[in-house]
């Protein structure tokens, strides 16, 4: 998408307004290849778009400065950039926090937020951001929007994420997707903000409550 390089190359101008052009190109078309690869259906770079929608929607109700827009749109870019399906726990996200740290340090941008950026990337592996305001939980409520989307984009999402794991047998997918959706439903709000809770919390859990229900014939 070439809206996203352009995205890309004004947020890091802002952030790092010595970065070399090329650098800065050719890193920004690294991450846009790694998010065309042939075996992802959702963690695409469509999936990094409707987060900028968030952060936009955010930065608009002032949860977060247009400062930590650009950072949470550098990081959003970055926090799928190695994804792997069958890779053990955590392993996609330590890459892909190993990823962002050598190329934003070597575009200059200052250690503090490299080390935001890298924080923000291993979170998204719990998505358990404490509740409350500011960049980690406007990032956490970006990550998890599509538990919230409108039903037939929520519908698409779950069928994206079946066919990233085309190789699991139903029963095993429907249990271990079961797992992973479960526990939102049990939480007391599954989002960070108090403007995602109060924007985005009931359509999720209908959203989920639907999606379970239609994996747990499955299980077995």
């Amino acid at each position: 998408m070439p809206a996203l390089l352009t995205w890309w190359k004004l947020d890091i101008g802002e952030l790092a307004p010595a970065a070399h052009g090329d650098a800065v190109e050719a890193i920004g078309a690294d991450l846009l290849r790694r998010l065309d690869e042939r075996h992802r259906r959702y963690h695409t770079a469509r999936h990094v778009v409707e987060m900028y929608g968030v952060f936009e929607e955010l930065e608009r109700e002032g949860v977060i400065s247009g400062r930590e827009a650009a950072l949470a749109r550098v990081a959003a870019c970055f926090h799928d950039a190695v994804y792997e399906p069958a890779a053990v726990g955590g392993a996609n996200e330590a890459d892909s926090a190993e990823l962002a740290v050598r190329a934003l340090r070597s575009l200059g941008l200052a250690p503090d937020d490299v080390e935001r950026v890298r924080r923000l990337v291993l979170d998204t592996e719990q998505h358990e951001a404490p509740v409350g305001e500011g960049l980690g939980a406007a990032f956490h409520d970006a990550d998890l929007w599509i538990l919230a989307a409108p039903q037939e984009r929520f519908d698409e999402y779950c069928a994206q994420v079946r066919e990233e794991y085309a190789a699991v047998p139903d029963p095993a997918y429907a249990a271990g997707r079961s797992a992973v959706l479960e526990p939102f439903l049990r939480r007391d709000t599954i989002y960070a903000t108090r403007y995602g809770q109060r924007t985005w919390g009931d359509r999720a859990r209908v959203n989920l409550a639907r999606e379970m229900a239609r994996l747990a014939p499955l299980v077995r």
